[in-house]
């Protein structure tokens, strides 16, 4: 058995608009689980680097971090780094004792099998997961010898988008640590030259300022970050860090009312097209609010807040429409209006007494909303050099009406017709992201998720922003036809301020370094013509001081976008167009080296004396992955743990807080939640598996004292966990962690990141945090620790218990937990106001019996220890009564490992 000592790392490098992290992970295995230590000194990450280079757009960025095993036995690496979504790996190395180890790209399918063929042999495979909004983490660990160096190398690409008039660069910086050499740089080489850049970071200081190093010329630039240990301290000799934060670079290039930028290169070409200085053209909105019962609450709140300031930003020579829609269907008028102040105040007036309740029928909503469009045009109500859009704003799937998804999409496209654009904001995981996505893409919108929290207000008014400017409509960028291949999309429905138009293409002659451009457009008053030569420029004049930049960017740049039009043609064209695109991605996707949702990446591991080591398979997420996987949890970024991921879409019930019970019911697409109350010091079991021979107990405990308010809050304080079949025993507290196994004892402590790996089980405790239980062969648990402020009268700390893959329990499971491990079905109807407006009543057909239930929130622990997050639920009353099978007190046993 071995513990781990970890040395935490977080560091990255992204493009807006994703947000991002990454951790190195240095353990250290020790042949005495019972010693307790917290020196390091034998394990030393030395160096650290974040290389960002940028040329026309184009990212590059390569991460680096390097660690030394100063011990005399073997150490476990691990490296984490989070990218934005939009990216594309292209290699990983680990350098190991000279020996470099590099990932290869394969088809997704066939390295699925070896990674499947990895886990069924015992042996272990890292995986990219979701994290967060826009972020995905890329996670691998290695066995390193004694006094061994490994070095690991990712490098990804990605195009920078252009938002609001400005490209940026973030890079989160959190080591938790002091670093011999942390070094961040960003070199951005712009040949239409650099109008304005900045640099800072939310955690510079006065005496960290001096450190942002800043150069930056007519058409290029380099920004770098490299304060030596003293500069990171804290303070005069300590440890602590003052790096914790976000650094920003931002910029934008020069305009001019011409052709735009073209970039040739060795027989590709890239067309940066956003011309500077023209007048917006009115634009013609109409706005689709679903006001069904699950936006009930905060999302109708900042719907509504939302809206209020939206309105307030339409031009006066704008014409807006709103339809809201739950089962039936309203208007505020049932024609466009003009948005004079008067009219735009009264629609205010409007907005404000949206109330919610109902179904949701879309297909009708946004056919009154194409329809007020086109009567608009039809009796020339509206400027004839117009945009028409419009914008869909909902958090649930169609159940009224038509509720087919392929029938409202096919209805919607020959509705617009071309006509208008679509943009659809889809509120919370709960909505049908990808009906969205293809819906919006179909009629040259996009889809845009608006993620549940305290920003969603400024999510809906940012996005708007975006669109709330057309310049242009109706963008032809033409290219000579004998010259010219391979083109991706030339055609844009519309230009918007702030953002840009990007086409690449491939030339017939890799020789030619010149040719006709032409861009027609409709503007304000008059169409948009303009004419120009492209003309290939020198890199190696315009900076002499490089060799180049980094390989062929251009084709690389094509290869991108073209990858990024074909995944998009596979899920909108016909059965035809998308085989041929799905084929045409692919080869692709191999060619280049991208991990695209069509490829993965495949690291084989280097082999050790103690155990074979499986491969590692980066993949790319698509966003239904992504949804499913921030649905019912299969990946947390707090917990330093694979426990939480899965292969397998299972749902996690747990026990959390007061005791808060959460039933996840993904079939259903819902959860069920109750809360237990009784005397601190009861003993529930919470799981009870004889087939499998599993027992799980918990003991509650109460607050230090009774508060003020004479309320007795209770939570569960210790666990104890069998396996009969392994021989296994455990006992959990907040204090520590027993294992007993074949008359053998151990204890964990939650002060150190430990693991202890046996035949029939693995633990893993990651410091004042988690607990991970694997039993070979059977199911997982983790048991979150609730670390409380020492000092503070009342609360103490606490334990939230949770089960991962609970399908490889047997059918008779059962317990307060376990008797819904397989599932339960229920029918919720009559939803009505309740006591508390945000929290409506319903009655819940479940087991033969009818209860009056209340939609309302629990709190999940697995993505923030510290505070939670409000997943909604349906609350049953009075302990469960009516839900669970029997009552509570059935449920309660005399011992912490008794069945009675």
């Amino acid at each position: 058995m071995s513990g781990v000592w970890t040395v935490l790392l977080l560091l990255g490098c992204v493009f807006l608009p994703a947000l991002s992290h990454g951790a190195l992970v240095i353990s250290q295995d020790d042949s005495t689980p019972q010693k307790r230590s917290t020196d390091n000194a034998e394990v030393e990450v030395y160096s650290v680097k974040v290389d960002c280079k940028v040329a026309s757009r184009f990212a590059h960025t390569v991460i680096t971090s390097s660690a030394l095993n100063k011990a005399n036995s073997s150490q476990e690496v691990f490296f984490e780094v989070d990218l934005p979504k939009t990216a594309f790996i292209t290699n990983f190395s680990m350098e190991i004792e000279g020996q470099t180890y590099t990932g290869e790209v394969k088809e997704k399918e066939k390295a699925k099998k070896q990674y499947q063929k990895a886990v069924s042999t015992g042996q272990t495979a890292g995986l990219v997961k979701a994290s967060g909004r826009k972020m995905e983490k890329f996670t691998v660990s290695v066995n390193i010898a004694a006094n061994s160096n490994v070095t690991f190398i990712l490098t990804h690409e990605e195009l920078l988008q252009r938002k609001l008039g400005q490209y940026e660069i973030m890079t989160r910086v959190k080591p938790k640590q002091l670093v011999q050499h942390f070094e961040i740089v960003a070199d951005i080489y712009e040949p239409q030259g650099i109008a304005f850049l900045e640099a800072y970071g939310t955690f510079i200081s006065n005496e960290l300022l001096p450190l942002v190093e800043k150069t930056v010329s007519d058409k290029k630039a380099h920004i770098s970050f490299c304060p030596t240990l003293d500069q990171q301290r804290k303070c005069l000799g300590c440890e602590g860090t003052l790096i914790d934060g976000d650094f920003f670079i931002k910029y934008d290039v020069n305009r001019a009312e011409t052709i735009g930028d073209i970039q040739i290169v060795n027989g590709y070409f890239v067309h940066f097209f956003a011309p500077s200085d023209l007048p917006r053209v009115p634009k013609n909105v109409v706005f689709v609010i679903d006001r069904s019962g699950s936006m009930r609450g905060i999302k109708m709140k900042q719907t509504k807040d939302a809206m209020l300031a939206i309105l307030n930003d339409l031009a006066e020579d704008d014409y807006f429409g709103i339809v809201l829609f739950d089962s039936s269907i309203s208007t505020w008028k049932e024609s466009l209006t003009k948005a004079t102040k008067e009219n735009v105040s009264e629609a205010q007036q409007f907005i404000q007494g949206i109330t919610d309740l109902g179904t949701t029928n879309i297909n009708d909503a946004v056919m009154k909303a194409v329809d007020m469009i086109m009567k608009g045009k039809r009796d020339k109500k509206v400027p004839e050099r117009s945009v028409s859009m419009v914008i869909l704003m909902t958090d649930g799937m169609p159940n009224s009406g038509e509720s087919s998804v392929p029938q409202i999409q096919e209805n919607v496209l020959l509705a617009m017709g071309g006509n208008m654009t679509l943009f659809c904001l889809g509120f919370g995981d709960d909505v049908d992201y990808s009906f969205l996505d293809v819906m919006s893409r179909q009629n040259k919108g996009l889809a845009r998720r608006i993620y549940e929290g305290s920003d969603a207000t400024v999510q809906l008014q940012g996005f708007y922003e975006e669109v709330a400017s057309p310049l242009l409509s109706e963008v032809d960028l033409r290219y000579p036809d004998n010259l010219v291949n391979s083109l991706t999309t030339s055609h844009y429905k519309q230009l918007f301020n702030g953002s840009e138009i990007v086409v690449a293409g491939r030339l017939t002659d890799y020789s030619l370094d010149n040719f006709l451009v032409e861009v027609f457009a409709h503007g304000f008053e008059e169409d948009f013509i303009v004419k120009g030569q492209a003309s290939a420029q020198e890199w190696d004049i315009l900076y002499p001081e490089q060799e180049y930049i980094f390989g062929d960017y251009t084709e690389r740049l094509w290869a991108y976008l073209t990858i990024q039009e074909l995944l998009s043609k596979r899920e909108t064209g016909t059965a035809e167009e998308k085989g041929n695109a799905t084929a045409q991605a692919l080869e692709m996707s191999l060619q280049y080296s991208f991990v695209t949702p069509l490829t993965s990446m495949v690291v084989t591991k280097p082999e050790t004396d103690e155990e074979p080591e499986g491969p590692l398979i980066a993949d790319k997420l698509t966003e239904d992955e992504r949804q499913k996987a921030q649905r019912f949890g299969h990946f947390v970024p707090q917990l330093m743990s694979n426990a939480w991921t899965h292969s397998r879409i299972s749902p996690t019930n747990f026990v959390d807080g007061d005791p808060h019970f959460m039933i996840e019911l993904p079939e259903q697409e819902d959860a069920l939640c109750f809360n237990i109350d009784d005397r601190p010091g009861t003993i529930f079991n919470l799981v009870r598996d004889q087939l499998a021979g599993i027992l799980v107990n918990g003991q509650t405990i109460g607050d230090k004292k009774v508060a003020p308010d004479g309320k007795v809050n209770t939570y569960f304080g210790r666990f104890g966990i069998i396996h009969q079949g392994l021989g296994v025993r455990l006992e959990v507290t907040t204090h520590d962690i027993t294992v007993s196994q074949d008359g053998k004892q151990a204890k964990l402590f939650w002060s150190d990141t430990t693991s202890l790996k046996g035949a029939n089980m693995d633990l893993q405790v990651t410091k004042d945090r988690s607990l991970t239980v694997t039993l070979r062969d059977s199911v997982r648990f983790v048991v979150i620790l609730h670390k409380v402020w020492k000092q503070h009268p009342y609360h103490q700390d606490y334990l939230g218990f949770y089960t991962l893959d609970s399908h490889l329990l047997s059918p008779s499971v059962h317990g307060l937990l376990g008797q819904f491990y397989h599932g339960v079905q229920f029918e919720v109807k009559d939803m009505r106001p309740g006591e508390v407006p945000e929290k409506p009543d319903a009655t819940m057909l479940v087991k033969g019996q009818e209860l009056t239930v209340t939609r309302g929130w629990q709190r999940d622990f697995r993505w923030d220890v510290k505070n939670g997050e409000n997943i909604p639920c349906w609350f049953i009353h009075s302990n469960g009564n009516g839900l669970i099978d029997g009552n509570h007190t059935d449920y309660i046993m005399s011992g912490l490992f008794k069945t009675v």
